[in-house]
């Protein structure tokens, strides 16, 4: 089985169609044809009957069966849970864990886009014990497990080049009682591999492509403007930036071009570890409009980008230079900046309003009331009040840009 019938391999950076393997931030394996190993990999790390976690709506795709049958030859077991929505709810998460218990599952592979590997590690944690999903959430105590308790061994395979999810233990589950979004997590919980390999994200549609890349560009953006001292995660963000604007446009424009997908998807993965150090206010507004009306995440993005930029970037210009830099632009103002990140957006067929993807004006109030209280405003570089959130997402509802 393959992933895809053409594949270009004739462009751009060679290094990006090489296999390298990383130590840091968790064990990560890189390259095209990755996934053929997987197999191996499971077996060196004592996995003999793994739970693979995906979307419903990537249940279907090659990179599945591919996925299972190399599990199979290498002699493994392995069940497919595909019951997650686009914007995991608890409930399946629920339904996850009773199947990870009744299958007798050692491991979960989250293979896919965000939802999937938002799904398999909010599974991981709670497959092991009885403890609510909420009481792993993001800003409360971090639970304290029994005495010999052990998280599911926990591979990540990203599908799309956007999520940057693989590296830590983070989800972004919705309540569903309350309509809101809220992040669950635990210290004791790292993925024990993540394999990224382009071939992967060949097949994606270019809207998906586009939506996801734009995700990817808001992480690396948003985490660098975070206050706070912590160059590491600034610095992998500014290498990410740079990654996402060069092959962004290249990978929607020209999807089978493997150097492109292998750069996107690196871009992605930095992002992903450059948001440890926080977020801001387009995944608060974003987290809860997606809760609501099950808008897809890295769209919703994409879409309040230029809305915050313009809130957040006065009184940011050294940081704005270094971004503007870091993707090559010839001017380095605040003007300069947003100009050159609408102009991306532009290129790659991002609508210039919530409105446009059904968003209506009339929940301004609501979401941002909800926006207020997500862990994202709180590391936002500039403190707003209800009001200017409520302007913001009213703004960004009638014209982003």
């Amino acid at each position: 089985m393959t992933i895809a019938k053409t594949i270009s391999r004739t462009s751009g950076d060679p290094t990006m169609l090489a296999a390298h393997d990383w130590g840091f931030p968790v064990p990560i394996a890189y390259g095209p044809g990755r996934l053929t190993e997987i197999g191996k990999r499971c077996i060196n790390l004592g996995i003999r009957n793994p739970l693979i976690v995906t979307d419903h709506g990537s249940r279907a795709l090659p990179f599945i069966g591919l996925l299972q049958s190399t599990l199979q030859d290498a002699g493994l077991k392995a069940a497919l849970f595909s019951n997650i929505s686009p914007n995991p709810v608890d409930r399946e998460i629920g339904t996850g864990r009773a199947a990870f218990l009744a299958g007798g599952h050692d491991a979960i592979i989250a293979i896919g886009g965000g939802s999937a590997m938002d799904g398999g590690k909010a599974i991981c944690l709670t497959a092991r014990n009885d403890l609510d999903l909420w009481a792993f959430e993001y800003e409360q105590l971090v639970p304290v497990m029994a005495q010999g308790h052990r998280f599911p061994t926990l591979i990540t395979i990203p599908t799309t080049a956007g999520t940057g999810a693989e590296t830590e233990s983070t989800a972004m589950v919705t309540h569903a009682a309350k309509r809101m979004k809220f992040c669950v997590w635990h210290p004791d919980l790292k993925p024990a591999l993540a394999l990224l390999d382009p071939e992967l994200t060949v097949g994606l549609p270019r809207n998906l492509t586009a939506w996801t890349g734009a995700d990817a560009l808001v992480h690396a953006v948003e985490a660098y403007l975070v206050p706070g001292f912590h160059p590491l995660c600034d610095a992998v963000a500014l290498e990410g930036l740079a990654l996402i604007a060069k092959w962004l446009p290249v990978a929607v424009e020209d999807p089978q071009n493997l150097t492109a997908r292998g750069g996107m998807l690196m871009g992605s993965c930095l992002a992903g570890v450059a948001f440890l150090k926080g977020l801001g206010l387009v995944h608060a507004i974003s987290h809860m409009i997606g809760a609501e009306f099950n808008t897809q995440h890295g769209l919703t993005n994409a879409i309040l980008l230029p809305v915050v930029l313009r809130f957040n970037l006065p009184g940011q210009e050294d940081k704005v230079r270094r971004m503007a830099q870091s993707m090559n632009l010839v001017g380095t103002s605040v003007e300069d900046f947003i100009a050159a990140v609408e102009a991306m957006l532009d290129q790659i067929g991002i609508p210039k309003s919530l409105s446009e993807i059904g968003v209506p004006a009339d929940c301004a109030v609501r979401i941002a009331e909800k926006a207020l209280q997500d862990s994202a405003a709180r590391t936002n570089p500039r403190a707003a009040t209800l009001a200017e959130i409520i302007t913001l997402t009213q703004t960004a509802i009638a014209k982003a840009r």
